[in-house]
């Protein structure tokens, strides 16, 4: 949110910006960078004059855009649902939804809200139900929330429901090639698991590369519809490892201090380096010991021992309604900011 901001330049960017009409070129990229063509087309044409009727040539000659130009532009504001287009005689004229850009942010998010409302009431079908899927609690923040609102498209040959729904959703992203299903199969993957699965048992499972499997994924996070769990049950395992690997390495002296074992209760800490040194501690025993040590404590110790958590991805609810209310609760949130900075954006642009 551009906080207690009144620049009518900063407020529009910010708009175009989180619906996502224009690509940024950096994180950290100026204000005079992120303001392109679509900025100026609006600024100096539909902002100043809503229902002035905009034909191409007057929005080329306002803006300085080619007709090519300005035709790229208004397909994007018309596909937002900011602008509408009427016939006068045989040109094309458009206006800005409602009278101004207030109205015409509220008019889109009430057909964004039906819309995507739908869309997930389909995708609901394809989860299988699972309570055990949900068994491990979240503990990290949603990643930045991103997913392309779009109606049903005509039916393709050899395209079912669930791969125009993935491509609908943007979840294949912006140029994937038309017989591309990697993001289908993984969404199908997820949503028939009952439990968290690695990027690597995921890429064997359907024959992929890790980094198209890792890319497919945080498409699906950034939308809400999968989510990254630690791996409970891997941490014995990582820790037995990691134990036996650094008293053949660094001897039990490191294992006390550095290593981490220090750090527990004593009696935990022995039964740890008595098993490893008498060579009968396996990953059932590990698991056994470690069943009282807190959470938080177990990844400290993973950590000291020269591993990392493993984590797994899921399908983000227990079933299709889980998922829906999840994405809808993002998808609200972030168009009532739409709607608060299109409001601060008109009183910026009356005074």
């Amino acid at each position: 949110m551009p906080t207690g901001s009144k620049d009518p330049d900063i407020l529009l960017s910010w708009i175009l910006d989180s619906m996502g009409l224009v690509r940024r070129k950096s994180e950290s990229g100026t204000l005079d960078e992120a303001q392109g063509a679509l900025h100026r087309l609006m600024r100096g044409t539909l902002l100043s004059e809503p229902l002035a009727g905009w034909d191409a040539k007057s929005l080329g000659e306002a803006s300085g855009l080619s007709q090519t130009g300005v035709h790229h532009q208004l397909v994007k504001l018309r596909e937002s649902g900011l602008v509408s287009a009427e016939t006068d005689g045989r040109w094309h004229v458009h206006v800005l939804r409602g009278g101004s850009i207030s109205a015409a942010v509220e008019i889109m998010s009430a057909e964004a809200k039906a819309i995507l409302k739908l869309r997930m009431s389909e995708f609901g079908g394809f989860v299988v139900e699972s309570d055990e899927r949900m068994s491990i609690p979240m503990e990290e923040e949603i990643p930045e929330f991103r997913i392309v609102i779009a109606e049903p498209s005509a039916s393709v040959d050899g395209v079912d429901r669930l791969d125009s729904l993935v491509n609908d959703l943007g979840l294949s992203g912006d140029r994937a090639r038309s017989d591309d299903r990697i993001a289908r199969v993984v969404l199908e993957e997820l949503a028939n698991g009952t439990s968290a699965i690695t990027v690597l048992a995921l890429s064997d499972k359907v024959g992929e590369t890790r980094s198209r499997v890792g890319r497919a994924i945080e498409r699906m996070r950034s939308a809400g519809i999968v989510e990254r769990v630690p791996m409970m049950d891997r941490i014995a395992q990582d820790v037995y490892l990691g134990v036996m690997r650094q008293l053949d390495a660094r001897g039990e002296e490191w294992l006390m201090t550095r290593g981490g074992l220090g750090r527990l209760d004593v009696g935990i800490s022995k039964k740890l380096l008595n098993g490893a040194k008498k060579k009968t501690l396996n990953i059932e025993s590990v698991q056994s010991i470690l069943e009282s040590v807190p959470l938080d404590t177990q990844k400290v110790l993973l950590n000291t021992l020269g591993g990392r958590m493993p984590y797994g991805f899921r399908i983000a609810g227990r079933d299709g309604d889980n998922v829906s209310e999840r994405v809808m609760r993002n998808a609200d949130r972030t168009l009532r900011r739409l709607r608060t900075v299109a409001l601060r954006l008109d009183e910026a642009l009356a005074d």
